[in-house]
């Protein structure tokens, strides 16, 4: 015999898993963002400084690294807030909100001294 679930508790789930998507839509775009600076930067600009193809790899491989990073901590939220949602004892996660946006501001700062060395 299986238990009914109320709706509200389905639409938790549901939300639930919006969100799951969101975060991994979030984590391939800053994925894209690492190969399109790289494929850019090797691909398109005939002058190279030593520092800017460094910075390059560096932005690239840390874009990369960062999205990767980012769907495997919102896979690791997804089911604690679903296990949470199932006890009834949910609470929202702060660390993961800080951390993408750290991840982000590091990215961007990174890509800005970037361009600063691309440009001057």
């Amino acid at each position: 015999m299986t238990k009914t679930k109320s709706a509200a508790f389905v639409q938790q789930h549901l939300a639930n898993e919006r969100t799951y998507l969101a975060w991994t839509r979030t984590a391939i775009a800053i994925i894209g963002i690492g190969f399109l600076i790289s494929n850019l930067h090797f691909s398109f600009l005939s002058r190279h400084s030593t520092r800017a193809d460094l910075l390059a790899d560096i932005v690239g491989f840390a874009a990369i690294l960062s999205g990767l990073l980012v769907l495997a901590f919102s896979t690791r939220s997804y089911f604690i807030k679903a296990r949470a949602i199932d006890n009834e004892m949910f609470k929202p996660e702060k660390a993961s909100i800080l951390l993408l946006t750290g991840i982000i501001v590091t990215l961007i700062l990174l890509f800005g001294v970037y361009i600063s060395f691309v440009f001057s």
